[in-house]
């Protein structure tokens, strides 16, 4: 497509009403996002100086989106996907507007355990609904195009927001970047207030057909699927590794480099330069290289650049090799999403992601609550040199799986519906 060409598919995405709003309340809601994944962090930290409860509480996040997964694609599929995008995004504004509320009064850990759990169980349900939305928003033939222009709003309000956040707890405190994350989802509960999209009605379960009955057809899906069923193994194992990492950076940034809150945001912008620059590069590498390829050369490098964060002194050069990091695990996800869309039925496809993302993220909570525990007790060099040695092997494993003879370039199946 010669430049004028995508210039033109990109306004026609923008004149359509119902994207535009999507697009706009996202990017808030990601910006807001972007600001709780320091403050949280840090908020912790500032309360109890314990990287071991910062890993408790992600952990506990995690947990929560483990358990919600198991329903989440079946409430996608069986219920109006507009009321529940805005039921959730509520619900999170309440939870995440408490913090700061009950910290003016009287600063509470305790909420932290409560607000998170729930929040996650919330964002779970959205996040696998959202999946389903942007293919009635726009033609088939816009919906690569429309989920680029998504992700790269998702990257550019990561990359935004750190730095901002860390500015902001620094100056006044995490609680106030948190009460801008809770204004954040309200806004996006307005936007898509304006949307009026096109959804497949599903059909209806058949009597005595319990949650979890219509949830194990994901499953049966994946685990009959060569590839997907390798691919939730091999991820089940670096979901594990990758939850507890941002913790364990702020953890060494802080207490290790001696880095400021800023620092700290400065740090993590940084590292999200390389998710963007994924999103610009996924498309030309895997449709040289193929899935396998990609995917295993991907994370593989990724746990290199894990190992070698513990071990370089100062905050700039753990920066850039946070970037090298979110360059690689993002490529690796695009990739296995883009995947997974190809050859899904989409009357399967919020039941294949909510497994998908169930059955990966297993073992995700207990490796961030041991990431950050090991770190406590020897060291961040010693515990992430161990987890890139093991991320990097994992990944490498799939070349003597059906990984290694996976697509050599996107193509879509017959019947599925791509999206986010």
């Amino acid at each position: 497509m010669s430049a004028s060409e995508a210039a033109v598919a990109t306004t026609a995405l923008w004149r359509r009403p119902g994207f535009s709003a999507l697009l706009v309340g996202q990017t808030l809601s990601a910006l807001g996002d972007s600001f709780s994944f320091v403050a949280i962090p840090l908020l912790v930290l500032h309360a109890t100086g314990s990287v071991v409860q910062m890993g408790a509480v992600t952990a506990l996040g995690g947990a929560a989106a483990l358990v919600t997964g198991v329903f989440s694609g079946v409430l996608a599929d069986r219920f109006d996907r507009r009321r529940l995008l805005i039921g959730c995004d509520l619900a999170r504004f309440a939870l995440y507007a408490a913090v700061p509320l009950v910290w003016a009064l009287h600063p509470s850990v305790w909420l932290l355990y409560a607000v998170l759990p729930l929040a996650s169980a919330f964002g779970n349900v959205f996040q696998v609904t959202y999946v389903t939305v942007v293919p009635g928003l726009v033609p088939p033939e816009e919906i690569t195009r429309a989920n680029g222009r998504l992700y790269a709003s998702y990257s550019v309000a990561f990359l935004v927001g750190p730095a901002l956040a860390g500015l902001v707890s620094g100056r006044f405190g995490p609680t106030p970047a948190i009460a801008f994350d809770a204004a954040t989802f309200a806004a996006s509960a307005v936007c898509i207030a304006l949307i009026r999209m096109r959804t497949p009605v599903a059909a209806a379960p058949r009597d005595r057909e319990s949650m979890f009955a219509v949830f194990s057809a994901g499953v049966r899906f994946i685990a009959r699927h060569p590839v997907l069923r390798w691919l939730t193994v091999l991820l089940t194992i670096v979901s594990g590794l990758l939850l507890g990492l941002n913790d364990v950076i702020v953890y060494h940034v802080k207490h290790d480099l001696g880095g400021s809150d800023g620092v700290v945001g400065y740090v993590l912008a940084t590292g999200i330069v390389g998710s963007l620059a994924a999103s610009l590069l996924v498309a030309r590498i895997r449709g040289r290289l193929g899935f396998g390829a990609t995917w295993v050369t991907a994370n593989a490098i990724a746990g290199v650049g894990i190992a070698a964060v513990g071990w370089v002194g100062g905050p700039v050069p753990v920066a850039a090799l946070t970037a090298v990091v979110m360059l690689c695990t993002s490529l690796g996800g695009i990739s296995s999403m883009s995947l997974r869309q190809e050859v899904t039925p989409s009357h399967l496809l919020g039941r294949v992601t909510s497994a998908f993302w169930t059955l990966h993220s297993a073992l995700a909570p207990l490796g961030a609550a041991a990431l950050t525990a090991a770190a406590a007790r020897f060291g961040v060099a010693a515990t992430l040199s161990a987890a890139g040695a093991l991320c990097a092997v994992t990944a490498l494993t799939g070349l003597l799986t059906p990984l290694r003879r996976a697509d050599r370039g996107p193509t879509q199946a017959s019947g599925s519906t791509p999206s986010r």
